[in-house]
């Protein structure tokens, strides 16, 4: 089995994850279509249900595009070549440099990189680097419009660093639906 591919029962516990993540928007946009209450919207038409659902993984497909995007583009700002992307996503490092032309930049493989942007569950971070030390911050704002920052006078050594604390907090103020 390939590093990237998942065994049976990960495709299990990924296709229960993905209908529960489903679920509730495709009864928030199947209630807007048909003007039925969520918990009626079953009483539609299965045709029309049926539909809306695959109008609902649409919009899913649309936001994992853009969040892939956004993973090659990180990939690339921490020095991923095109053909490394490639090769974990099963195509050639050609394929790889049409899919995300903008994954890696020619002043970011010249150049250090002094700030980097993090979105993540709906927030974003900004990772900054002092130019003396060389060490690393964040400042964020979450999902939920709470702001944060790296605590103090807190400098990490490497911008990863930066990146897992201020993933935490993005995550940690993403907005759940009840």
């Amino acid at each position: 089995m390939a590093p990237y591919e998942i065994t049976p029962e990960e495709q299990v516990e990924l296709d229960k994850a993905l209908y529960d993540a489903l679920d509730p928007l495709a009864t928030a946009m199947r209630s807007r279509a048909s003007g039925l209450p969520g918990d009626r919207m079953w009483e539609a038409d299965p045709v029309e249900v049926a539909l809306s659902v695959l109008a609902t993984w649409k919009v899913v497909d649309t936001e994992v595009k853009r969040l892939t995007a956004i993973a090659a583009g990180t990939a690339g700002s921490y020095g991923a070549s095109y053909e490394q992307m490639g090769a974990v996503w099963g195509i050639t490092r050609q394929g790889a440099r049409k899919k995300w032309p903008d994954a890696i930049s020619r002043a970011a493989t010249t150049a250090a990189t002094a700030s980097a942007p993090l979105e993540l569950c709906g927030g974003r971070a900004e990772l900054t680097q002092d130019p003396s030390s060389g060490g690393w911050r964040w400042t964020g704002k979450g999902a939920d419009g709470t702001h944060g920052a790296a605590d103090g006078d807190t400098w990490y050594a490497t911008k990863e660093e930066a990146a897992a604390h201020a993933g935490a907090f993005l995550r940690e103020h993403a907005v759940h639906q009840p």
